[in-house]
């Protein structure tokens, strides 16, 4: 099998956030997100590359009353309730035309339209496995409803992005929620990176230190942890839900740190490079709001990654694939 080279966005707009900002404390990121999809869209065509967009059920309806007509009746309990979205429905527009933030039906059949791209499921409500008080069965009627809402658009969910990460592969408290996963036809999710700073779980008391933070930080820029490259033939061995851990997050550009941001396209290169040379899959995702703000400079270093995907590609035969497609790929070879 040749490496293989995947993208996956979590699209979710406000939904990914509201219960850290308001729609006015990122407001320039949240409303620019229309013209980055397009932006997306365009230059990955240009250089074929594949794009997995992982998008909040909430987003497909078509006005509030669709919306409301597919919230399932089994909803989270989370314990804090700041966690808990379906509030927040009671304030939002009437559709995509009186809210961009809440709403993407148009960008969703572009997407659609386009065929060279994946729509995948980051949950009907932006759902966190991790948090306290919600449960596998509300997690079920969640993906159910994701499904649901996406099917009268001719689009079958088959992968999956946990919000906020919240999955652990080789967890057994983590296993019901991937069952649930397999039981609604998905095929496919990503897993976290196997080093230690990133592979932490949600629920431990020191998932967020700073120390573990700034560790992070400084390997978007030099190799504390590797390439985190993967020959996902061999890690999703008689798994049902292929696992296609992240290898880096494309992190935003900042203009403190403009200095830097060589090295950050650097380290990614070379870990594309590796995985490449190496027959391996290199997994690479963020947020389209990322690029709300700084969006030239942001494309820039995107383009940047992509001419050197087309380099591997000539030259190594390394493959730009969507998470699905790679799954199809995968399971093949497990017969």
């Amino acid at each position: 099998m040749n490496g293989h080279f995947v993208i996956s966005l979590d699209y979710e707009i406000h939904w990914g956030v509201f219960d850290k900002k308001t729609v006015d404390d990122y407001k320039e990121n949240l409303t620019n997100v229309s013209k980055v999809v397009d932006r997306l869209i365009e230059m990955s065509d240009k250089y074929n590359v594949k794009l997995t967009f992982s998008t909040v059920g909430f987003l497909f309806a078509k006005d509030k009353e669709d919306l409301l007509k597919h919230i399932p009746k089994n909803q989270p309990t989370y314990k804090l309730k700041e966690f808990n979205p379906y509030p927040l429905l009671e304030h939002i527009g009437n559709n995509e035309h009186d809210d961009p933030y809440h709403y993407a039906l148009s960008k969703i059949k572009e997407i659609r339209d386009n065929r060279n791209h994946e729509i995948g499921t980051h949950t009907f409500c932006h759902y966190y496995c991790h948090e306290d008080g919600q449960t596998v069965e509300q997690f079920d009627a969640d993906i159910n409803a994701a499904k649901q809402i996406a099917a009268p658009l001719g689009i079958d969910l088959k992968s999956i992005i946990f919000p906020r990460n919240m999955i652990d592969a080789d967890k057994a408290v983590d296993q019901p929620y991937l069952e649930v996963c397999q039981k609604h036809g998905i095929t496919s999710f990503r897993g976290k990176e196997k080093a230690y700073i990133y592979n932490i779980h949600t629920t431990k008391f020191y998932h967020s230190w700073y120390f573990f933070k700034l560790l992070r930080l400084l390997d978007s820029y030099i190799s504390v942890t590797g390439p985190n490259t993967y020959k996902v033939e061999q890690i999703n061995k008689n798994k049902a839900v292929n696992n296609l851990p992240s290898s880096r997050i494309l992190r935003t550009y900042t203009p403190k740190l403009k200095f830097l941001e060589p090295l950050k396209v650097r380290r990614i290169k070379k870990a594309m490079t590796y995985a490449a040379k190496h027959n391996e899959m290199f997994h690479l995702w963020w947020h389209p709001h990322n690029f709300g703000a700084q969006t030239d400079e942001n494309f820039n270093n995107l383009e940047a990654i992509f001419k050197t995907y087309q380099e591997l590609n000539k030259t190594y035969g390394f493959k730009s694939e969507t998470m699905t497609g790679l799954s199809h790929i995968i399971d093949s070879t497990k017969a």
